[in-house]
């Protein structure tokens, strides 16, 4: 048996223009998440939902999160392999669906790292690396579609 975690943090909703949920179009889809000791993240509902495109939307932290995850765990393996990484910088695309019942999903989520490495690294030895990343991170291993890695590497 495994170790247990437990995560935990606040969800606040803000947008309460004064008569709570007394209509639909009556109230505002935005909230706060805040942890002690931790910046407060404003969020809001899709724009497709008509939401603030500004404020960040739960697809968006979903997929900013699956990104981070498997950035950390590249960076913790490159390192014990010896693959040195300059930089890192990652662009995902979460492929969705909506249907007209207003359901949505994601579809899937494609990861796309621009990782800048010293001239002369082992370049396959640095993309292998992100075969092994969906073994171990827990984001990837908690989501029930599948995420692709397109790596783009420059040398420097």
């Amino acid at each position: 048996m495994g170790k247990a975690h437990d995560f935990t943090t606040r969800v606040i909703w803000t947008g309460n223009r004064g008569e709570g949920t007394r209509s639909y179009r009556g109230y505002d889809r935005t909230w706060d998440i805040a942890a002690p000791g931790k910046p407060v993240v404003h969020c809001s509902n899709d724009p497709m939902l008509g939401g603030d495109p500004a404020k960040m939307n739960p697809e968006d932290l979903l997929l900013s999160a699956l990104s981070a995850c498997h950035m950390l765990w590249y960076l913790h393996m490159a390192s014990d392999a010896g693959v040195v990484v300059l930089s890192y910088r990652d662009d995902p695309v979460g492929h969705g669906e909506s249907e007209p019942s207003g359901k949505g999903r994601f579809l899937s989520a494609d990861l796309r790292p621009l990782i800048e490495v010293p001239a002369g690294t082992d370049l396959e030895a640095a993309a292998a690396i992100h075969d092994r990343i969906h073994e171990v991170c827990f984001i990837a291993r908690s989501v029930n579609f599948p995420v692709r890695c397109m790596p783009d590497f420059r040398t420097v």
